[in-house]
């Protein structure tokens, strides 16, 4: 490993703390059976070995565990989030304090490298050099989709050669469905293999009752909301900017939200009201052209946009246009060999009158970037969207003609920003660095109850870190039926930003008053050392949804 900096060496010794259930003994409590959020006929059907399974809480036990010896299997799929190591970390320990024979194997490079048998053994060496540390560097991570049958058997091969009873797959909901796929797979065959999922994204959408926040979303909101609050000082310091700063969240703003309670900016937008509203691009450019004039007319021709990476899709008549593009360049593979002027002119012959319209209004750049490559699971690599600029264009040019009309007195001067990777791998918040260490000491004990098909689960977190609840939930549990590339698949559904939910009403209620006025926040950097109430705090996402004043 590289050399440590100091914060890096400081930071070595810091010891997560755990729930009281998983200090001791413990011992797995059925709950009721359960069943898929939506589509139950369907789910059913293509996992009638792990559909329906109860619900597990641990509890603590005078029973000794099990002392039985078997060894794991570990794999980072999908982008990077702050606290993987500290899973990993913690899964480590968890499986050693049940048999100090038990082994743990990490897949190097994603699922990709489980297919292709690459893989080390992570020995307590290995181990201490990355605990509490960002990233994902100790064994990499992919974006390998696992659902062919032919993964699976060659996957197998490598997991019987190690002796490995059980793997564990660190991803979002994407790579949690390939989880629950891969432990029904083996569980129809009858293969002594348990897969185990844990929650992680920065974006915040994998999450429900039983699975309160994803790891890595506390730590990188804080660090984008340094970043922002350090704009806004800027920006009152110099007087003379508007700041569009796009964040990170592809199909939801919760990032967008828990930035904008941290910094009060002069406006946010959140997509799920768009959608909610049917408004269209032009309504939320007059907002924000009103919100603008409003402050000029105090003086203040200065301010900060805050807008959510997805937001385009979320736009009711932008997300018709973007699922029959979806349809229609899945259907059409030789898209791609044609060349920019040609893939315009095939896009307006194709598609449906109104939706060929609409793509045709938009600003031949973005139509452009509209029709790039799909990610992996075939959708629109929003992040490629420079919607901060195609909206302070559009701001400007409505601002002009409030100027004409004798509507608006002010100069407008936007800055762009994108705040995406610089949350990804920073070094974990102490709620962070515990909460991921208990997510994989509670797999281990997952493993230990013989449990598959299950998401480690971790709640009560609003609490001191003692009476955080641990358990399981079948990610059956967390699926519905979606539109992937042309068809329709089994995934888990994403959580969106609840309109009726105490985060956004507090939002709600405040954001008139900070768009008038300059209410800016500025939280400053992550701290790691000193009191509780400057260090250990959850995410004001969590506060709020758990209570909190």
């Amino acid at each position: 490993m590289a050399k440590k900096s100091i914060l890096q060496q400081q930071r070595a010794s810091y010891q997560p703390k755990l729930p009281l259930a998983l200090q001791g003994s413990v011992v797995a409590v059925k709950g009721a059976p359960t069943q898929s959020v939506g589509d139950q006929d369907e789910i059913k059907k293509l996992f009638p070995n792990t559909y329906g399974l109860p619900e597990l809480t641990f509890e603590s036990t005078d029973k000794q565990p099990d002392a039985r010896q078997f060894n794991v299997g570990v794999i980072l799929s999908g982008g990077q989030a702050p606290g993987g190591h500290n899973v990993i970390s913690g899964l480590f320990d968890g499986i050693k304090k049940l048999n100090p024979q038990n082994r743990l194997y990490g897949f190097l490079m994603g699922p990709g490298g489980l297919v292709d048998h690459n893989y080390m053994e992570l020995t307590a060496d290995i181990i201490d050099d990355y605990r509490n540390t960002g990233g994902f560097d100790i064994i990499g991570s992919g974006r390998t989709k696992l659902e062919k049958p032919e993964q699976f058997e060659k996957g197998l091969e490598i997991i019987t050669q190690l002796g490995i009873s059980a793997v564990v797959i660190i991803g979002g909901d994407d790579s949690n469905t390939n989880a629950a796929v891969l432990a029904e797979y083996y569980k129809a065959k009858n293969v002594p293999v348990q897969v185990i999922g844990c929650p992680k994204t920065i974006d915040g959408d994998l999450k429900n009752e039983h699975i309160e926040t994803s790891f890595g979303f506390d730590t990188a909101t804080k660090v984008y909301s340094e970043v922002v609050g350090n704009i806004e000082r800027d920006c009152n310091s110099s007087k003379k900017y508007w700041h569009f700063i796009k964040l990170m969240g592809r199909s939801a703003s919760h990032i967008a939200l828990e930035c904008a309670l941290k910094t009060q900016p002069s406006y946010c937008v959140i997509s799920e009201e768009v959608e909610a509203k049917n408004l269209t691009l032009n309504d939320i450019v007059n907002d924000i052209a009103r919100v603008v004039a409003l402050r000029a007319a105090d003086g203040n021709n200065f301010g900060s946009v805050l807008i959510p990476e997805g937001l385009i899709e979320f736009i009711p008549a932008m997300k018709k246009l973007i699922a029959e593009l979806n349809d229609m360049l899945a259907a059409h593979p030789e898209f791609a060999s044609l060349d920019a002027q040609a893939q315009r002119e095939f896009v307006l012959a194709n598609l449906s009158h109104d939706n060929a319209e609409a793509f045709a209004s938009l600003p031949q750049g973005v139509a452009r970037q509209l029709t790039l490559d799909r990610d992996p699971h075939g959708n629109v690599q929003v992040s490629l969207i420079e919607t901060e600029k195609l909206l302070s264009e559009m701001v400007g040019k409505r601002l002009a003609q409030l100027k004409e009309e004798g509507n608006y007195v002010g100069k407008f001067t936007p800055q762009h920003h994108f705040f995406g990777y610089e949350g990804r791998c920073a070094d974990p918040s102490n709620f962070d660095a515990d909460y991921c260490y208990a997510l994989g000491f509670n797999a281990a004990m997952l493993i230990n109850s013989g449990a598959t098909g299950y998401m480690s689960s971790v709640r009560n977190l609003s609490q001191p870190t003692s009476k955080w609840i641990a358990g399981g939930i079948p990610i059956t549990m967390m699926m519905n039926m979606e539109h992937r590339n042309g068809k329709n698949k089994p995934v888990i559904r994403k959580a969106l930003v609840d309109l009726n939910g105490k985060p956004f009403q507090v939002f709600a209620q405040n954001r008139e008053k900070w768009a008038k006025e300059t209410s800016f926040v500025y939280p400053g950097p992550i701290q790691y050392f000193g009191p509780s109430e400057v260090c250990d705090q959850p995410s004001l996402t969590l506060h709020y949804e758990q209570g909190g004043e």
